[in-house]
């Protein structure tokens, strides 16, 4: 067995997925993934698998997907868009926006860098809606970081997160 490792960061870029489509095919393919901490994530613990499974899950996609079908799977994707607001009571305007398909397994990891944060609310999302979401509920906020933000009134941000989800197609949540 190969012993070297890639991120899945890397496999997504590497093979053009999405990370979160990419889970759902380690998980299908019975790939564990090996958590380090990476200094370049700022000592976050990054997902890894070995070079022999990266080429797996190479394999896989290109046995069983056209690029049009993977593209159709990726586009429904489908998890929750969440609000997070990282130190309510020491700094209540800074938050986190993102999509997750395990909104439980994310804050866990979330909560590592803060303790204390806090979700304040999740909303049905394709993880295709994820950065226009983002760009609309984040409007007059300093971005501090990725997805983290900075702003005078975080229930403003959630409204505009609600005037969005209002306006997008409503999902199945059984699906």
């Amino acid at each position: 067995m190969n012993d070297e490792i890639i991120s899945v960061i890397d496999v997504a870029k590497n093979l053009g997925r999405h990370k979160a489509y990419l889970f759902k095919i380690l998980g299908r393919l019975g790939i564990d993934t090996v958590k380090e901490k990476n200094s370049a994530a700022r000592g976050q613990k990054i997902a890894y698998i070995t070079i022999d499974d990266y080429k797996r899950v190479r394999d896989y996609l290109s046995d069983t997907e056209s690029n049009s079908v993977s593209l159709t799977q990726q586009s429904d994707v489908r998890g929750v868009f969440y609000l997070i607001q990282l130190e309510p009571e020491h700094d209540p305007g800074r938050f986190k926006l993102g999509f997750a398909t395990n909104i439980e397994e994310r804050l866990r990891s979330h909560k590592t860098a803060a303790p204390f944060s806090k979700v304040l609310k999740i909303w049905p999302c394709k993880i295709l809606w994820e950065k226009t979401a983002i760009e609309c509920a984040s409007q007059g906020c300093t971005r501090l970081h990725t997805e983290v933000f900075r702003a005078d009134s975080v229930s403003k941000v959630q409204s505009r997160c609600e005037q969005f989800f209002e306006l997008m197609p409503q999902l199945d949540p059984h699906r």
